[in-house]
């Protein structure tokens, strides 16, 4: 199965709904945890067992693993592999974005069968050209697994590139149109999706992007700690609302360390998230 179909089906069953493994200094702090790879192994453990069967996808925040060094990516490969074992899609954030052999070696490093940093999909950015992930679409198209293409993002830097104009189209808008062509000849959910912040307000209709002919997922991160509501995603995304899979990190993960009520926490997203998108 590609990677959609995969997603779409966990959609349906599990809820529209991603759970981000963050696990920052100050959350390592308030779950009683050392900021280092023990404090680590022990927060994607509890987040991992906690959201299992909660939610169509995880997503750890490759960062956070990534500064402690060689430990952390240790930690990180050990939850990836978790995870697949646990039957638990992954979409690993890394937002890689490069050129030429590098993007290549980016890909095989996330995408290709047997690499250790091996996801279901990752997040990859466009900014220096959508042409320039090419390696990475091949690859994710060869291997059955998907991308996710930054397109407008909630930060107040954000709008100066991706509103841009060039000829008759804004930046994110051919953005999304060249991830639309991507998916189109999936049967109903694509492979290649967007990152759209759930908090970006009347961005798409201004820049005038059809979200339902990108055919693909749209990742939304925002929801709880940085302020968008499940009622927003609603008036966000209007009729590509089936599509949407909302992300939320922080407006959980502050429940830990406790496993039961973590667990607590990420229904209520869900049914928070399923009321708007799909009630």
């Amino acid at each position: 199965m590609t990677f959609g179909s995969r997603l779409a089906a966990a959609m349906d069953e599990r809820g529209p709904l991603c759970l981000g493994i963050d696990p920052h200094p100050g959350l390592l702090d308030s779950w009683g945890l050392p900021d280092d790879a023990d404090g680590l192994a022990a927060f994607a453990d509890t987040t991992l067992a906690a959201f299992t069967g909660v939610g169509a996808a995880i997503k750890p925040q490759s960062a956070f693993f990534e500064r402690h060094g060689s430990r952390g990516i240790a930690v990180l490969e050990r939850l990836l592999a978790d995870a697949r074992s646990a039957g638990v899609l992954t979409i690993l954030d890394v937002k890689r974005g490069d050129i030429g052999s590098t993007m290549a070696a980016y890909a095989e490093a996330y995408l290709m069968d047997g690499s250790p940093l091996a996801a279901d999909a990752i997040t990859v950015s466009p900014y220096l050209g959508a042409g320039s992930l090419e390696p990475a679409f091949e690859l994710a198209a060869r291997t059955d697994r998907g991308l996710f293409v930054l397109c407008l993002t909630s930060n107040p830097e954000g709008p100066s590139v991706q509103h841009a104009r060039l000829a008759d189209e804004a930046v994110a808008a051919g953005v999304a149109r060249a991830v639309g062509e991507r998916n189109a000849a999936a049967p109903r959910l694509g492979s290649v999706g967007l990152v759209l912040g759930a908090t970006i307000g009347s961005a798409v209709r201004e820049l005038d992007i059809d979200l339902t002919a990108v055919r693909g997922p749209l990742l939304a991160p925002g929801i709880g700690a940085q302020g968008a509501t499940a009622t927003e995603l609603a008036e966000v995304f209007g009729d590509a609302r089936s599509q949407v899979l909302a992300s939320t990190s922080r407006g959980v993960l502050w429940h830990g360390p406790d496993g039961a009520a973590l667990r607590d926490a990420a229904e209520q997203a869900r049914a928070d998230v399923k009321a708007a998108l799909r009630g």
